[in-house]
């Protein structure tokens, strides 16, 4: 390998070490901020911990002669015995390869996972799991290479080990808390859509691995043009996601309705997934149709699952990972240029995909079957329903809220200094004695003066309309909150990834004012003509009866404290 190429290997590796970054945001954006934190801990700790795992162990069986199963024949222990003869590049690149295998599993885990079982976890499928299934694929003394299997960048190798592993471990921790509804005999009888916390976040994400998946695709490749080439690889892992993401807006959008935003998302990944292992041998045609199908088969796998098998996968990782990792290996014996099945090829090379396939998920299937039970059996693989309920970001990291300055908190006063509660408020900058203060005047010129409270919640846009129209009719006070509301209109039905939606706390603004001079029907009316729209989430109107009002300044009482 030329210098030029040794420096691009290396770049690509670089690309998909940055790809932690974007599961991390992808898996923390799809589920809900109580346990942000801890989604954010299981991405960085998959690399970190796997990476002593894969140097110890992992390396040496990929890396194994007379590869088979890869605990047969002599490992290979350059690794320890010498340095300077090594392949760190390819040491480098297989590691963050590794990782992004492990990763996989933490969105489908997510939420109820104990995060030492997660750790536990993460090591056994970066020492054993991935290593000796990779040397299948990759090690040039492997079976798979040797029948010509072809898995470029790890549809097989990486996305479906992934998937696998993502969904026994979502089997055996069961649904989340709320999940689904059951029957006395333990029947799901309704399906509960939860909704994760930030699509902005999971948007983020997508692009960082889109981004990120031109090294993961391209790093391998030795030469700039013609099939198997880098622009071709580009072109391809350009192609497939864009096309898939299209074709799943269309479908949910005449399947739902409405175009279904996180589940483009995910489309989008699914068609890099699918592409990864026929990205070089396969031209901008065959592209097309492999983003065209994943766009389709994500849909129907995340549904099937969550509405049909009732398994709980908050991201959508079988959907994306399992079901495209099959899709994409199985591809390149349709569509590859040189012996795809529908390119003359026959069915040689589609038989030797299929067996790769069915071999790495078997070999994924036992090792993690072993792995979680034991797991299970001596640690313990789920976090407790006190923990799920309020958070795993609480209880299992010590800390209150991943967004925790997010919403500015009131501010104590310590001595003098910010933190005290010693100072008193008469203390405070710019306070005057209470005996200097404005003459206090509690006789009222109108006791017979009625006061009324006008609450109005509505959407947070709608603020300004309403100062406005407020200031209109010489409304000169009011109190704003930032709170979260739901609610249900019967009849209008929404989904989320398929799933119908139950009541879902969204952001709102609470105005709250206080009226005497102005007329409360006057308030009520011109609110209602600013916030009103026609469609959900217009908002409500409360109106009570108030005994009095203070105006602590000044002692003044009823009508007076409202006046300025």
């Amino acid at each position: 390998m030329s210098d030029v190429w040794g420096v691009w290997f290396l770049i690509g590796a670089a690309l998909v070490f940055f790809m932690q970054c974007g599961f991390a945001m992808v898996e923390t954006g799809f589920t809900r901020a109580k346990n942000a934190g801890n989604i954010i801990m299981k991405n960085l700790m998959d690399f970190c911990i796997g990476t002593p795992c894969f140097m110890l162990l992992g390396f040496g069986l990929m890396m194994s002669e007379n590869y088979f199963f890869g605990l047969i024949g002599k490992p290979n222990m350059q690794l320890f015995t010498n340095f300077a003869e090594l392949d760190w590049s390819s040491f480098v690149f297989n590691l963050v390869f590794c990782a992004t295998a492990a990763t996989i599993v933490s969105g489908a885990m997510a939420e109820r996972t104990k995060f030492s079982a997660y750790c536990i976890y993460s090591a056994i499928i970066s020492a054993v799991v991935y290593p000796i299934e990779a040397g299948w694929v990759w090690n040039s003394q492997g079976w798979l290479v040797q029948l010509g299997f072809v898995d470029f960048a790890g549809s097989a190798a990486i996305h479906s080990v992934g998937g696998t592993a993502a969904l026994i471990g979502a089997i055996f921790l069961g649904p989340r808390i709320g999940k689904y509804d059951y029957d006395k005999n333990g029947k799901v009888t309704k399906v509960h859509a939860i909704p994760g916390h930030s699509l902005t976040l999971g948007a983020l994400g997508t692009f960082i691995l889109w981004f990120g998946w031109y090294g993961f695709n391209g790093a391998a490749c030795t030469k700039l043009l013609g099939v198997g080439g880098l622009a071709a690889v580009f072109t391809t892992t350009t192609i497939a996601p864009a096309l898939a993401a299209v074709t799943t807006m269309i479908f949910t959008w005449i399947k739902n309705g409405k175009p279904d935003v996180s589940m483009t998302l995910n489309a989008s990944l699914a068609g890099l997934v699918a592409i990864t292992a026929p990205c070089a041998t396969v031209d901008a045609l065959g592209a097309s149709i492999i983003g065209i199908v994943a766009g389709i088969l994500v849909v129907v796998a995340v549904e099937w699952l969550d509405l049909k098998l009732h398994i709980d996968d908050p991201v959508g990782a079988v959907g994306v990972h399992l079901a495209n990792g099959i899709w994409g290996t199985v591809a390149d014996g349709l569509f590859n240029v040189e012996n795809g099945l529908f390119y003359g090829g026959g069915f040689k090379h589609l038989g030797v995909q299929c067996l790769g396939e069915v071999s790495i998920v078997a070999w994924t299937t036992v090792c993690m079957i072993i792995a979680f039970s034991l797991i299970k059996k001596f640690h313990g693989l789920r976090a407790s329903k006190e923990e799920e309920v309020i958070g795993l970001d609480k209880l299992e990291h010590g800390i209150e809220s991943a967004y925790g300055d997010f919403v500015m908190a009131p501010q104590v006063m310590v001595g003098g200094q910010p933190g005290s509660a010693e100072s008193p408020a008469s203390l405070a900058e710019g306070s005057v004695p209470v005996e200097k203060a404005v003459p206090v005047t509690k006789a009222t010129s109108r006791p017979d003066a009625k006061f009324h409270m006008v609450t109005i919640i509505t959407r947070p846009s709608k603020f300004d309309e309403l100062k406005s129209a407020m200031n209109d009719i010489n409304v000169t006070g009011m109190t704003l909150s930032n709170v979260l509301g739901c609610g249900v209109q019967h009849g209008n039905v929404q989904k989320y990834r398929g799933v119908e939606m139950d009541m879902t706390l969204l952001p709102k603004i609470k105005v709250d004012i206080v009226v005497s001079e102005v007329p409360v029907d006057l308030v009520v009316a011109a609110a209602k003509e600013v916030l009103y729209t026609g469609h959900i989430g217009d908002g409500k109107i409360f109106v009570y009866d108030v005994q009095n009002v203070v105006k602590v300044r000044t002692g003044e009482e009823g009508y007076e404290a409202l006046q300025d």
